[in-house]
Parts: C-alpha cells; structure tokens; sequence
C-alpha cells in the first residue's frame, strides 16, 4: 500500500499576506525602519506594529528600538529562524503551484 503524500508544510505565522510580504522584503536586507516596512506592505502603523509584533513573539522577527537625531525610530530585522521559515514557506508555496501544474498537464493529456 503507497502511503499518502503529506501536502507542503505552509508555515501559519506567514501565511497571512502582510505577514509574508513584510517577512519577504525582510528577507532581502539585513534591516529595514518601521515606515519603509509600512509603506511597502501598504497598511496602517497600527497594523504594522500588530504585524511585527506577532511575527518577533514567533521569533521570527527582531525589533530594534532607538533614535534618528531626535526622533524615535524603529527598526525590524528577521532573524535566522526567521529565514528559514520564510524559506520553507516559499518552497512550500513553489510545491503545491508544481504539483498543480502537473495535475493540469496530466488531465490535459487524456
């Protein structure tokens, strides 16, 4: 008997999309300030904060607090467990689209 094959392992801290697209951009520098992150994702600061806050309590995301001259700032940057994660959820993510794409060429070709 073939056993049944698992579905790609999505990862439910990044699966929201502000939460990916903040971890993705993350992924592509070492740290980024709390408006640049705002304003890429598109959202509120109120909804930035939430973002950031649930994805440091995951570990996932380091938070950085200090001053620009005389102006608070805030600064994220994610951390290896972080990467990973966002690496495996990506190549979860590439999973399931093959695995789509497959089935739709097999049904294609009777």
């Amino acid at each position: 008997m073939s056993e049944t094959p698992q579905p790609p392992a999505l990862d439910r801290e990044l699966h929201h999309p502000t939460r990916l697209a903040l971890a993705a951009y993350l992924s592509a520098c070492g740290e980024a300030e709390f408006a640049v992150l705002r304003d890429y994702c598109q959202v509120s600061d109120s909804t930035m904060s939430k973002t950031l806050s649930a994805l440091e309590k995951t570990g996932y995301v380091s938070v950085r607090k200090g001053y620009f001259g005389k102006r608070p700032r805030t600064w994220a940057a994610l951390t290896l467990t972080g990467r990973r994660a966002v690496e495996r959820h990506l190549a979860a993510l590439e999973e399931i689209a093959s695995a789509a794409r497959r089935a739709g060429t097999e049904t294609d070709n009777p």
